[in-house]
């Protein structure tokens, strides 16, 4: 289970919408210099990025690290594939579940741990249907409506 970020980058909103998390898994990251340093400036970005395993390696596509702006001739190219770290039997029991139907690895959010380092929250999960994402929609109106009434009533 991932620790408590001390400062959140980047967080993959549309991914909690449109998808059942079964698991969270903290993972690191390989970045280049200029890479860390676009992060930390809060620079990254996860629509449309997904986790794939390929050899037994876990890797990120898509993620969309923005150049950084004193980067030089050195700077990295934004939208490269990151191989992302984890231990080899929590990659292998994740390889075994998404080979089932329906399951696939979805970052869900880059954070600063607790020591300063960038790491990766990535999620096994499971897409919803569109009537599971209207339910989620009605629940939440239906809890809003009941705080905008409470808090109606203790005004009066």
């Amino acid at each position: 289970m991932p620790k408590k970020a001390s400062k959140t980058i980047a967080v993959n909103r549309r991914a909690r919408h449109e998808y059942f998390i079964e698991e969270a898994y903290e993972a690191g990251i390989v970045l280049t210099g200029t890479e860390v340093k676009s992060l930390r400036q809060g620079r990254g970005n996860l629509a449309d990025s997904f986790a794939m395993i390929n050899n037994g390696e876990l890797f990120l596509h898509n993620c969309h690290i923005s150049p950084y702006d004193f980067g030089n001739r050195f700077n990295h190219e934004p939208l490269r594939t990151r191989k992302l770290l984890m231990h080899a039997e929590e990659i292998q029991r994740l390889h075994s579940k998404t080979r089932e139907k329906g399951f696939t690895l979805v970052p869900l959010q880059i954070y600063l741990n607790e020591k300063g380092r960038i790491k990766i929250e990535v999620g096994l999960a499971k897409g919803k249907k569109l009537y599971d994402k209207r339910e989620d929609i009605a629940k939440r109106d239906a809890s809003r409506e009941i705080e905008r009434a409470l808090r109606n009533k203790q005004r009066y």
